[in-house]
């Protein structure tokens, strides 16, 4: 008996719908990044709070706590735009809340799973106070020696 099957799997078409539908709320790290890279139109925002901003953030990322969306966001942020959220990571569902937020606004939205965690344990860049810095990248989530985990 195979307990990844205990509960059978859907049908092969009940889970390309599953799957597809789950890529058009999220996207990852390594997505978001090459998409920085190629001056892809989309804004990236951080949702967490001014002290969280102030350890790091994503280069060129806007800062807006999830609490300020639905009041600062229209001013900030040009109707239309596509919108991508990131919090803290996996542990937190603050870029789940943001991301409703601009839904609610009228935004098309996703949110950037694995959140600034992922993005640090992959080895992409930061912006502190001290300038951009990278950390090595974690093998555990990335490979060494490559920006992105090629899937």
């Amino acid at each position: 008996m195979s307990r990844s099957f205990s509960v059978p799997a859907a049908s092969p078409a009940s889970a390309a719908a599953h799957f597809a539908a789950r890529l058009t709320f999220e996207t990852d790290v390594s997505d978001v990044h090459a998409d920085l890279e190629s001056g892809a139109d989309l804004v990236v925002v951080d949702s967490r709070d001014a002290r969280a901003w102030q350890q790091g953030h994503l280069p060129g990322a806007l800062h807006l706590p999830t609490a300020d969306i639905a009041a600062r966001a229209p001013a900030l942020v040009a109707a239309g735009r596509r919108v991508v959220t990131y919090c803290w990571g996996p542990g937190c569902n603050g870029a789940t809340r943001a991301a409703l937020e601009f839904a609610r606004l009228g935004f098309p939205v996703k949110e950037m799973i694995g959140g600034y965690e992922y993005w640090v344990r992959e080895g992409l860049p930061v912006r502190t106070p001290e300038g951009l810095l990278r950390r090595p990248a974690d093998d555990l989530t990335a490979p060494r020696a490559a920006e992105a985990c090629g899937c």
